[in-house]
């Protein structure tokens, strides 16, 4: 029989308390509680937008899964009707071959992204029966419905075998139910409820209809189940809504959005029996398609009302992060200027109650004076280590081009930018940094970006949008510029460095200025700023494709230290909560909680 130890390659050890950080895995005995202890990570489920399909559209149909995704047909608003076809690696979409018959309001079912069914819909001279198979790269049509109907839905796992129910096969909603065997469709036992435009997940022996809209032109919460030869009628939705995305199989689904009135971005999640309500889409969203499982899900195109092509991915493993608070500056403010790690940070700069040159370093837990910056100044940003950073530009009383380096004991003058201002963003090492974005005092925003390359600074190309105060995160080849202030105001825009330009990334959650920002341009952090007029304490971790909002600082502010820590570990550092503060927290990205193993 195995050991513990040769399983985890660790021993059980003694401790009179818990131990202060426990490796994951780890198993101890607590000699005062005489019980044996383990920590497991706390998971959340959540949406998480990520990259939008290259055509925004509604009434459209999707098949797959959340890293093998299809979305087929619909209406973009200039064209009623569309045969487009996209392709999502879990990553990105990519346009391949349009179904053979344009339409929308038509079902899709298929659980991979190379082999699914396209059934049903309407092309603007009627409803339709055209079925077509997609092998991959192409459509091919087949046998037809023997009812055509629009606002029908579908299961099935590939192009071999499906189901096809409900809908509209004129002015009042059907029950029928047909089913596909590879080469024909064959008329099965009807729905216990007449409806269209609901939704179905599952295979075509064990399938789930939910929600849509009744003969009796109202929305309703009805839930059936499909044995492979009658329908059973069991708990209802708690949200009654139509016009609905969905995932997931008979057993474990997961329904979203839709329109009650008025538009919906409930989620909720099915057991086998009953529905419960968990996180909501990020956008109130109708008309949309789904695909995948109810722990990984994808929920695409729709209306807002308006038509969108956004996406958003659903994960019930994602990690319960937490900022906790550490030991104040000794010198409270704002607009400073930031580096290092969690455990090893410098905050130099800011104003008080008017500008400072002060410098303090950070070991883990409390913040020690050290030599001040040779010229007093806010709205500075900072990048590097503890013992080698930059401090570039600034305000005092005018904005500057003022560049300096720390060596880990004292300040040097080196070379200048090229543009004097305030509130850029500030990426990299001592050795190879990006200056981007900015203001002078008057307000003018610049999208000026400039490389250095440890003794001088080079213009390089322009952000897209000339910006200020937003939150910068990466190294000198690849960078993030989040958020920030632009004219005439905030703004949400994501702007990405790939080395030698910069290109538009998915939008942050919550539009906001004089944020602060960590880690690497796959892996950031945003939190903190303005987004007028109040201060928010919203966090968002960043993924490389996409912004998610996760736990917020304990203290709304704004003007944070803007460069410090990672994606996992991060410092948020002083700041106007309005009212200048010398608070610091720690960001980690993971949260756990202590089990105890039962003897009972």
């Amino acid at each position: 029989m195995s050991t513990y130890k040769e399983i985890r390659g660790l021993k059980v050890r003694d401790y009179t308390t818990n131990p202060d950080n426990p490796i994951e895995g780890q198993l101890w005995y607590n000699t005062t509680d005489n019980v044996a202890k383990y920590q497991i990570p706390n998971k959340v489920s959540a949406w998480r937008t990520v990259q939008s399909m290259n055509t925004g559209r509604r009434q459209l149909a999707g098949a797959g899964i959340q890293t093998a995704a299809l979305a087929f047909g619909g209406e973009t608003g200039s064209t009623a009707f569309n045969a487009l076809t996209e392709s999502y690696d879990g990553t990105s979409w990519t346009e391949v071959g349009d179904l053979n018959t344009a339409r929308l309001l038509l079902a899709g079912t298929g659980n991979t992204n190379t082999n699914a069914i396209a059934t049903g819909g309407e092309d603007g001279t009627g409803n339709l029966a055209v079925t077509e198979s997609w092998n991959g790269s192409a459509w091919t049509e087949v046998n037809d419905l023997n009812t055509a109907r629009r606002q029908i839905t579908a299961s099935g796992v590939d192009n071999t075998a499906a189901l096809a129910f409900g809908g509209a096969p004129g002015p009042t909603p059907t029950g029928l139910t047909e089913n596909w065997n590879g080469s024909s469709w064959t008329e099965v036992s009807d729905l216990n409820n007449a409806r269209s435009d609901l939704k179905g997940v599952g295979t075509n022996t064990a399938a789930l209809a939910f929600g849509g809209y009744t003969p009796g032109a109202s929305v309703t919460g009805q839930t059936e189940q499909w044995n492979g030869s009658a329908w059973t009628e069991l708990n209802d939705l708690n949200t009654a809504r139509n016009a609905l995305g969905g995932a997931g199989t008979y057993t474990a689904a997961l329904a979203f959005g839709g329109v009650a009135p008025p538009v919906k971005a409930e989620t909720e999640d099915w057991n086998g029996s009953s529905w419960t309500e968990v996180a909501d889409l990020s956008t109130p969203t109708f008309n949309n398609a789904g695909a995948g499982t109810s722990s990984l899900a994808l929920s695409f195109g729709g209306q807002t009302p308006t038509v969108t092509a956004a996406t958003e991915e659903w994960s019930t493993t994602i990690p319960v992060g937490a900022w906790s608070s550490s030991g104040d500056l000794n010198t409270a403010r704002f607009q400073l200027g930031s580096s290092g790690t969690q455990t090893a940070g410098l905050a130099f700069g800011g104003y008080t109650t008017t500008h400072v040159a002060v410098n303090e370093s950070y070991n883990g837990s409390s913040w020690t004076e050290l030599g001040d910056l040779n010229t007093a100044r806010y709205g500075l940003s900072g990048c590097g280590t503890s013992t080698a950073s930059l401090a570039v530009g600034g305000r005092n009383p005018n904005s500057q081009a003022l560049t300096e380096q720390w060596n880990g004991s004292a300040w040097t003058e080196v070379g200048d930018l090229n543009q004097a201002r305030q509130g850029a963003g500030l990426t990299g090492t001592t050795p190879a940094a990006l200056a981007f974005g900015g203001e002078l005092q008057d307000g003018t925003i610049y999208g000026v970006n400039e490389s250095w390359n440890g003794s001088a600074w080079t213009e390089v190309a322009d952000l897209n949008t000339s910006k200020t105060n937003m939150g910068g995160f990466g190294t000198q080849s690849n960078a993030v510029a989040a958020a920030g202030n632009a004219s005439p105001g905030v703004t949400a825009g994501t702007d990405i460095w790939g080395g030698s330009s910069w290109t538009a990334g998915n939008d942050v959650n919550t539009a906001r200025r004089q944020l602060g920002a960590a880690g690497e341009y796959t892996s950031g952090l945003i939190f903190a700023g303005r987004a007028p007029p109040p201060f928010v304490a919203v966090t968002e971790d960043y993924n490389g494709v996409a912004f998610s909002e996760v736990a917020d600082l304990s203290t709304a502010r704004s003007g944070v230290g803007n460069n410090n820590g990672t994606l996992t570990a991060a410092l948020a550092i002083g700041g106007d909560t309005p009212g200048v503060t010398a608070a610091t927290e720690e960001w980690s990205n993971t949260s756990n909680t202590t089990k105890t193993i039962s003897t009972d």
